[in-house]
């Protein structure tokens, strides 16, 4: 039988909780005389506050940067299910690279009007191929998708396993496991450890998983998330810059987590600029080129304002 756990409202933005260095100032110095054409960001742990929501100072920095002619898009691992909020947090403009990149959307003047740009699925079979090969190496999971056979479909609650605590009060069909995949192809799969820790996790789900079969990832949120291969906030982004005419070169990216990864190394490869938040992974904060405050103080805005954007 199935059963529903109870819908969040659609212009609400799921919390995420302020980790360490959340609401950490840093001192940004000279950022040189470097301009970005285009503004990536991830939303939750990044953009957003702790709880789900743009600040007024980051407002107005978004704002300041559309103002300038510098578009920014929103790149996010949430689903197509949350579409209404990544609305919300953008304004409404531009364009949206949701589940990891998955699905890519263009907001129009309604909702009618939004032009999706990107649609992949992972067969049934091979996501039930990429759960066993991990589970081999990790001991049982606990599993939940994101259906994605129509664009429709897309849209629809996530499926859950009966005992996955999924972090979020928004509409979601929990279902024994041997009903959790559907019949179609998925956006992606979840799997959750009762045992081990989400990089520990990881780190055994890419020891067993070819690149080529699947993507995996995590955005610390507890557990670990199966793509199609070659899904990658990355390649999402890169539909965005054809769309507005703007190479990778050209970009400041924002980031806190494993997921963000793929962006922040295309744009670095490019010559552009990528800016970790004072509270990232500590495997972001390696990687980026830039640091910033956290996502609590606005730490995003904080560096538009330094680029006077």
């Amino acid at each position: 039988m199935t059963a529903h756990v109870p819908a969040r409202a659609a212009n609400t933005l799921p919390k995420h909780s302020g980790g360490e260095g959340s609401d950490l100032v840093v001192d940004l110095g000279d950022v040189g005389p470097w301009r970005p054409r285009l503004v990536a960001t991830d939303l939750d742990g990044t953009l957003l506050t702790s709880e789900g929501v743009v600040s007024d100072r980051t407002r107005a920095a978004i704002d300041a940067s559309w103002a300038a002619g510098v578009p920014v898009v929103g790149v996010t691992g949430r689903g197509p299910r949350l579409l209404d909020s990544v609305r919300t947090a953008l304004g409404g403009r531009g364009i949206g690279v949701l589940a990891q990149g998955g699905f890519v959307v263009a907001f129009g003047d309604t909702p009618a009007d939004d032009e999706v740009l990107r649609t992949v699925g992972l067969p049934r079979d091979e996501a039930h191929a990429a759960i066993a090969a991990i589970e081999a190496v990790t001991g049982e999971l606990v599993v939940a998708v994101e259906d994605a056979a129509t664009q429709s479909g897309a849209l629809s609650p996530l499926r859950v396993q009966h005992g996955f605590d999924w972090p979020y009060p928004e509409p979601a069909d929990l279902l024994p496991r041997d009903q959790v995949l559907p019949d179609g192809p998925v956006l992606k799969v979840f799997l959750r450890s009762l045992t081990l820790g989400q990089d520990e996790l990881l780190s055994l789900a890419r020891s067993v998983t070819d690149p080529s079969s699947a993507e995996v990832t995590h955005a610390g949120l507890g557990f670990i998330e199966v793509l199609p291969p070659g899904i990658t906030k990355a390649s999402g982004l890169a539909i965005a810059l054809e769309r507005f005419g703007v190479a990778m070169s050209d970009v400041v990216v924002f980031g806190d987590m494993p997921n963000d990864l793929p962006m922040i190394t295309a744009v670095n490869e490019a010559g552009g600029r990528s800016v970790a938040v004072a509270n990232a992974h500590p495997a972001v904060a390696a990687a980026a080129t830039a640091r910033t405050s956290g996502h609590d103080v606005d730490g995003v805005a904080r560096y538009l304002e330094a680029l006077a954007l």
